[in-house]
């Protein structure tokens, strides 16, 4: 999927988070969305989702040389954020039952294909309410890698995640995150997005 910003702006009460914001997102490369705490990633992330609306300027949604309508772009992506909650009175199985009653599986992975990439299949029946920080960073990560959409989208995506789960998140991204489009907000890039094609930097557009 192609995304196309033209002119994006967006502000709360009178104060512009960024503006006049123009940017090409390319079909099928990782972009890394770099700024500091508070610059408005998050935000910008939010609005190229669907789920927050711009106070200027429009997105423009192309897949597969077909224009996309912008209230139907939900349906194409996944988005990995630390303000977004995993229902932690399911099981395991039951999360992933659920998320993928909304989306299709990559080709070739089911629910146990799917546990095991997790490395959590002693935790199947476990409730996520007695998962920890980082396993439930696992179930968010690979839930999103695993379905089969065009738009991926993460927000700090190795939060709470430890040594080794660094090692998992980036071998993860090697085998799942080509040939898609994914942006990736973060303010170390070097330890969540090194592989990017290309950089936007929020703070250029703060007026």
């Amino acid at each position: 999927m192609q995304i196309e910003l033209r002119q994006i702006g967006k502000k709360f009460n009178s104060e512009w988070i960024f503006r006049k914001l123009d940017y090409l997102f390319e079909a099928q490369k990782t972009t890394a969305i770099l700024g500091r705490n508070g610059s408005g990633k998050s935000t910008l992330l939010q609005v190229i989702a669907g789920s927050m609306s711009p106070n200027a300027g429009t997105a423009v949604y192309t897949l597969s040389g077909k224009p996309v309508a912008e209230e139907s772009v939900y349906r194409y992506l996944v988005l990995v954020a630390p303000y977004q909650q995993l229902i932690e009175e399911f099981t395991l199985n039951e999360m992933i039952n659920f998320h993928f009653s909304f989306k299709s599986y990559l080709q070739g992975f089911n629910r146990p294909k799917l546990i095991d990439l997790m490395q959590l299949a002693g935790n199947r029946d476990k409730p996520l309410l007695q998962f920890s920080s980082g396993m439930k960073q696992r179930v968010k990560l690979a839930l999103a890698l695993c379905s089969e959409v065009p738009l991926i989208l993460l927000d700090e995506p190795t939060m709470n995640l430890d040594k080794g789960g660094m090692t998992w998140y980036f071998q993860l991204m090697d085998d799942l995150g080509k040939n898609r489009t994914t942006i990736i907000c973060t303010n170390q890039q070097e330890t969540e997005a090194p592989f990017a094609h290309s950089i936007l930097t929020i703070e250029q557009f703060r007026q």
